[in-house]
């Protein structure tokens, strides 16, 4: 069995690398500053297609964390997120009109970076609606994470997607440009989650939180995994295959205790849930570039209509990474 399953990992493997290279082609340098890469810079990796409101405090966020450089892919944006990429000292960015799932959902063109870009640094893989949360975040930069991690011989950092949301209808309160999300969408579930092991990759599957609660009883088995491999000590080897859920080799993948105890791990602040789901939302189920044709979206689509109110009274309300390891979300492990 094991033999088996080292063997369709390698199989897997190599046809993600060979998507990778495809994906390359597919993608134009727009500004291309990868020379001002130092060999000790965090480097955060995004596909982003209209996200024009969000960059400055995405961008803000991950630089207070200590990130030296991001290469972002721009899917054909028509609301200027491009241009002001371009204008950012930090930023890498590329372009690209090809078809999003295609390329497995923008991670054809992730992969393609990393192989070129990200070898031997801490690859940070995010969406611009994901903010990473990580043990003494609040204290302690990004590089005293990975030092640890290398220090300990890890090579990889698992978080939990965290969906976060206000009380109320979404689009009762308008997210402004450089805005904290958080200051509008602070509430979260702190139960509710199930786990179980993927049987190839090895890797946790998670589920659960508001998404799981507010669809249909029918589909609440298909709703989105919850499991990231965000953070990642990249060798050219490497390869993401499905999402930044998973990664082979599969020890990567094995970011979790297997004979007792805890090991440290992080959450991912998950702000889709602002009143720029509604307008998103109709944008993607006109496009079905989106997994099982988008049909996620047309659940969004529905309860921004229908002004459902996400919050319930089993809700919490975040305060700190603290009370994310309490509940059980996240772990410092042995990191002191």
């Amino acid at each position: 069995m094991q033999i088996r399953q080292t063997l369709a990992a390698r199989f897997l493997q190599q046809q993600r690398k060979f998507c990778a290279w495809r994906g390359a082609r597919a993608l134009t340098a727009i500004s291309n500053q990868t020379t001002k890469i130092g060999a000790y810079d965090v480097l955060v990796f995004c596909t982003l297609r209209n996200e024009r409101v969000r960059l400055p405090y995405f961008l803000k966020y991950y630089r207070n964390l200590g990130v030296s450089h991001f290469l972002m892919i721009d899917n054909g944006s028509t609301d200027g997120s491009d241009s002001y990429l371009a204008q950012q000292p930090d930023v890498s960015l590329w372009q690209t009109h090809a078809g999003y799932k295609a390329a497995h959902f923008g991670m054809d063109w992730v992969n393609a970076l990393l192989h070129r870009y990200a070898n031997d640094h801490w690859a940070l893989c995010v969406d611009v609606d994901e903010f990473f949360i990580y043990p003494f975040c609040e204290s302690r930069p990004i590089h005293a994470l990975t030092d640890w991690l290398e220090d300990t011989g890890r090579k990889s950092f698992g978080a939990m997607l965290l969906d976060m949301y206000p009380k109320g209808p979404l689009a009762a309160q308008t997210y402004n440009e450089g805005q904290d999300p958080l200051e509008i969408a602070p509430w979260f579930d702190p139960g509710n989650y199930t786990i179980k092991k993927h049987h190839l990759l090895a890797n946790l599957w998670i589920q659960g939180g508001p998404r799981a609660r507010m669809m249909p009883s029918e589909h609440a088995a298909q709703a989105p995994a919850l499991n990231k491999i965000p953070l990642v000590k990249w060798h050219k080897s490497f390869t993401y295959v499905s999402s930044t859920h998973a990664l082979v080799p599969r020890r990567l993948n094995v970011v979790y205790e297997t004979q007792g105890g805890e090991m440290a791990s992080g959450c991912l602040l998950h702000m889709k849930f602002l009143d720029t789901l509604g307008p998103k939302a109709a944008e993607e189920l006109n496009r079905r570039q989106h997994y099982k044709g988008g049909r996620e979206y047309e659940f969004y689509e529905e309860w921004t209509r229908s002004d459902r109110d996400l919050w319930c009274k089993w809700s919490e309300k975040y305060v700190n990474w603290r009370q994310l390891e309490i509940l059980g979300l996240m772990s410092k492990g042995n990191w002191a």
